[in-house]
């Protein structure tokens, strides 16, 4: 068995995981209507819910009360977000592993799993065919192994931001891989990462224990905890959280997620980028009998009250889904989705249409193509944006949240995210989705108001046609 060497926490580490007052706080009287409503209108005021607050929301079973949650969660998702939907894509790098968790397609001990890292050449290979469809943002994902240590990660970063093809160009690459030191994550900071992402999985100690063999790095429950309290303190201001829904109930994964934002809030005076919340699905050599899992119904309630508790923090919600579900959810929740995805190794230049499980960490849901997504958006009233100006211009962490918090943000996102689709409209689009985009692009010049700004954004929605000008972005 590989091993691999013990690393420092955070200054402080703590773990501010109660699992007792957790279970407490989701067994007590269910709440009334005017208490129900009291906390969406405090949500809807742009404030974050406490650890407690959020319990109330999930211990309500009235469903008339279920739907004004969701109800308030698509009114605060349209002042925030508007109808804008970032994309990206995943990008597997590598997907040899010490780890040994029961749910996952790459584990150690699975007899099935093709192993492979890419080289050089297949990492370019790899994004050049991402550029050639249009995207601009990638997320790289490794599994916990001794090769992929913190050097191998920043190169890996290095080389995509060095490959470009035509017009395409990767402008922002988000990190999915295993907790670092403070020296790793330095490391990776000095290629210009944006995201760092760490799922915690469960936040249940006895169920994390149980998924996580004693002995491997990942079955350290506190280690993992604290891992992005250690990428903050090494400047990693970006961060993301995630749990995997079907391992325990999903009210505590709820609050366990709340409890993890509101910590870096507290300690480090900005909260998680974005929270992930994916459903556990079939991967090679393992079942869901018997798991879990969460019914579409609780779903929604998940992002829903995703929504509320954390008015300002980005929810992702992956390819794992259905078209319907994603579809749905990004009305009331949702403000990031990938779209094209292919997550075997080496995918996006060797696999045909059908999936092919031994090279997959888990089977996808939606597989539909970038053009594809996008038509479906621009045709449902959707701003789908590559936008990455706020990582690019420094307006991400304390910065981001002085923009985003009073709302300002807006005026910034959806230029940004016009310009960015005219890019893709002109550079990539079908016939079809790029006459549905036009129409979508005046829309929404439409409803801005005459100003000095106005002027600009047209004109540059006008180079973008006519010249060979890119990536003008506010």
């Amino acid at each position: 068995m590989t091993t691999l060497a013990p690393m420092m926490l955070s200054e402080g580490a703590t773990d501010f995981v109660d699992d007792a007052a957790f279970e407490a706080l989701l067994r007590d009287r269910e709440p009334d209507a005017a208490e129900i409503r009291d906390l969406i209108a405090k949500s809807l005021g742009k404030e974050a819910l406490s650890v407690e607050e959020t319990a109330r929301l999930l211990t309500t079973s009235d469903p008339e009360l279920v739907d004004e949650i969701i109800e308030g969660a698509r009114r605060l998702k349209r002042e925030v977000y508007g109808n804008r939907i970032v994309l990206f894509a995943p990008l597997y790098i590598g997907n040899k592993c010490v780890n040994d968790c029961r749910y996952c397609g790459f584990r150690r001990s699975s007899p099935d799993a093709i192993r492979r890292t890419l080289s050089p050449e297949e990492i370019r290979r790899q994004v050049e065919a991402l550029e050639d469809k249009g995207h601009k943002r990638l997320i790289l994902v490794f599994g916990e192994h001794p090769q992929y240590n913190a050097d191998f990660i920043a190169d890996c970063v290095r080389r995509v931001y060095e490959t470009r093809k035509g017009r395409g160009e990767i402008r922002r690459v988000n990190i999915n891989a295993a907790p670092m030191d403070h020296e790793g994550y330095r490391i990776i900071k000095a290629a210009g990462i944006g995201t760092y992402q760490i799922f915690q999985e469960t936040y249940h100690h006895e169920t994390y224990d149980r998924y996580h063999p004693a002995g491997t790095r990942k079955g350290d429950y506190l280690h993992r905890l604290d891992g992005l309290s250690r990428a903050m303190e090494a400047g990693c201001d970006d961060v993301g959280i995630g749990a995997l829904f079907g391992l325990h109930d999903w009210r505590f994964e709820v609050l366990g997620l709340i409890a993890h934002a509101l910590h870096l809030q507290d300690r480090y005076g900005v909260g998680p980028h974005t929270i992930s919340f994916p459903r556990l699905r079939p991967a090679v050599g393992l079942s869901c009998d018997g798991q879990p899992l969460v019914s579409d119904a609780d779903f929604k309630r998940v992002i829903a009250t995703l929504r509320l508790a954390v008015p300002y923090t980005g929810l992702i919600l992956t390819a794992r889904e259905k078209p319907e579900m994603r579809r749905e959810a990004m009305a009331f929740g949702v403000s990031q989705i990938d779209a094209g995805s292919r997550i075997e190794i080496g995918g996006y230049t060797e696999a045909g249409d059908a999936q092919c499980l031994e090279r997959e960490q888990f089977s996808l849901g939606d597989v539909r193509s970038l053009d594809e997504v996008m038509r479906e958006l621009v045709g449902n009233d959707h701003i789908p944006s590559f936008c990455t100006a706020c990582y690019r211009l420094g307006r991400t962490g304390e910065h981001f949240m002085e923009f985003a918090i009073p709302g300002f943000i807006k005026r910034f996102c959806t230029p940004n995210a016009l310009t960015t689709l005219m890019e893709y409209l002109v550079d990539y689009a079908s016939p079809e989705t790029r006459e549905v985009g036009e129409r979508l692009v005046q829309t929404e010049l439409d409803k801005i108001e005459q100003s000095r700004q106005k002027q600009e954004l047209v004109d540059r929605l006008r180079r973008i046609r006519e010249t060979e000008e890119r990536d003008l972005y506010f």
